[in-house]
């Protein structure tokens, strides 16, 4: 048995940066027409300088792989209509960190004053840039997302034609948020499709599979499950793959990230052949519908998939992967 997927994209990837950068942008450049690349660098990305020297940078490393990288600016509120629109056609969105939530975010906005954010949201409205959003509070770990719904209902209130992307959605909550506003959407990865908090901590500790957002309940990742299974037009995939070395994962400050650049597409393939969801949902999950949302033209790329055991590497040069040294059912056949 095969499939076939049509330019897929990650709608959510760190490719970090320097050697880090090098060792393993290919693994997603290879299999992937395109992602939406993550500005939380240090120092994270916040001018267009910065921006064209990055995306350099990214394509030095993919070498001669048919990829985008779809470019994202780190969001200050200081950001004025006049700097936007110098910078408009060099990124795709911009990417909203609550202040020291998750890596390397120190620098994100701290409260939610929304007439503080209002020059440059609308400015971002005028101008048809989204809004992408790490959407959690600094409360409790479980309860972090959930209480972030009600900053996303105030945003997408006070600007209308604002497109906001709610990044890696982990709750039941959030899915339910994506039809009460029309200008709402979602990202979900597929570690959060598959695991939940027990299969991090439920016995021995996984570092390799903690992640901010941290994994949540079984009914969380059924919600999930069932837009992503359905295509739901406004969820898209995001693989929030986040590479840290071996040593910084598994150590007792143990970085958060699950990296899977690698085996995205074939974690996929099973998980729709087994919940027996159509293959066109998948397509719409993984390109069609952020080709809408996004407004992009992706580079052709078709990738083949066969059912075939495929045994996960330990480590790609230094970073374990999700289900290292497991067999999953699906094999990338030919990318063309």
């Amino acid at each position: 048995m095969s499939l076939t997927l049509l330019s897929p994209l990650d709608m959510h990837l760190h490719l970090r940066d320097g050697e880090m950068l090098a060792n393993i942008a290919k693994e997603s450049a290879h299999t992937f027409s395109g992602a939406l690349i993550m500005p939380n660098l240090v120092p994270p990305v916040s001018t267009k300088e910065e921006v064209i020297a990055y995306k350099q940078r990214i394509m030095a490393a993919i070498g001669h792989e048919t990829f985008t990288p779809y470019m994202t600016l780190f969001f200050k509120p200081s950001y004025d209509k006049a700097f936007l629109t110098s910078i408009k056609d060099e990124i795709t969105a911009i990417k909203l960190y609550p202040a020291g939530i998750t890596t390397n975010s120190e620098g994100g906005v701290s409260g939610f004053d929304v007439e503080e954010l209002r020059p440059a949201l609308e400015a971002m409205s005028e101008l048809g840039i989204p809004l992408c959003v790490h959407g959690e509070t600094g409360g409790f770990v479980m309860d972090r997302e959930a209480e972030f719904v009600s900053i996303y209902e105030k945003l997408a209130t006070a600007f209308p034609k604002l497109v906001i992307i709610m990044e890696h959605i982990t709750t039941k909550a959030s899915v339910e948020a994506l039809d009460r506003f029309e200008n709402l959407y979602a990202t979900i990865t597929v570690h959060h499709l598959l695991i939940t908090l027990d299969d991090v901590a439920g016995g021995m500790l996984k570092p390799h599979l903690f992640c901010k957002p941290i994994a949540k309940r079984p009914e969380d990742r059924d919600a999930l499950l069932e837009v992503a299974l359905k295509g739901h037009p406004k969820v898209m995939f995001g693989s929030d793959s986040a590479p840290h070395p071996k040593h910084a994962k598994e150590s007792c400050g143990c970085a958060a990230g699950v990296f899977t650049a690698p085996v995205a597409l074939q974690l996929l393939a099973e998980l729709f052949e087994n919940k027996l969801a159509p293959l066109e949902n998948l397509q719409a999950f993984i390109s069609g519908n952020a080709q809408r949302i996004y407004k992009l033209k992706p580079l052709a790329k078709t990738v083949m998939l066969e059912k075939k055991s495929f045994h996960v590497p330990s480590d790609y040069r230094g970073v374990v992967p999700m289900y290292a040294d497991e067999q999953i059912a699906y094999s990338i056949k030919t990318v063309e």
